[in-house]
């Protein structure tokens, strides 16, 4: 299935300055009986955002509940999606409205999920991730896929992130593992038919 492309995303963003997030803090193992990817953002950080499991009581000092901050960045602390591999995590991201998360170390396994299911993992170093969470509600972050870099649109303060050329290409084209196969078809098939004498 396609998925949205990325190209530049200019945003606010929504802090959550937590580290060692794991994947069953991002979505609890007891909402994984699913079997399609919708509905995963209704439970996106449930534990986090709710006492006692009910909707009707939302925790006021967790950011997702906190009306200031919205957008479709989230900035999250350092090694973000440890834990189990759980794909659901990124769904229950993507599904949220997020494109992007911010962090200054993701775990691998989420990493690589996150980008095969449209979302983009940025990592930047510890500074420039404090610089982020010192910022306002109202400030903007500007990513910039083509030019892999992040800025701080209110100071231009920028860095680089670093992204498999194959994966950046599958999001700029909002391209899954299937559907990039199918945009280098005619080139498969010049190579196979080259062996045909």
């Amino acid at each position: 299935m396609s998925k949205n492309r990325i190209n530049k995303i200019t945003s606010t963003f929504v802090p959550i300055t937590i580290e060692h997030i794991d994947t069953d803090q991002i979505i609890p193992a007891r909402f994984l009986k699913a079997t399609t990817r919708e509905g995963f953002g209704r439970n996106l950080f449930r534990d986090w955002r709710y006492e006692n499991d009910d909707e009707t009581r939302p925790r006021p000092d967790f950011a997702l509940n906190k009306p200031q901050y919205r957008g479709n960045i989230l900035v999250a602390g350092q090694n973000f999606g440890c834990g189990s591999s759980r794909e659901h995590a990124a769904w229950a991201i993507l599904d949220a409205g997020f494109q992007v998360v911010v962090s200054s170390f993701f775990a691998d396994i989420f990493k690589n999920n996150a980008l095969n299911n449209g979302v983009l993992p940025v990592t930047v170093s510890e500074g420039f991730l404090m610089k982020i969470f010192a910022l306002g509600p109202d400030e903007t972050l500007e990513i910039d896929l083509p030019a892999q870099t992040i800025t701080i649109t209110s100071t231009g303060e920028k860095e680089s992130f670093e992204i498999n050329n194959y994966k950046k290409e599958c999001l700029l084209n909002g391209y899954d593992d299937i559907d990039y196969l199918l945009s280098i078809r005619n080139d498969i098939e010049a190579y196979e038919n080259s062996f045909i004498p």
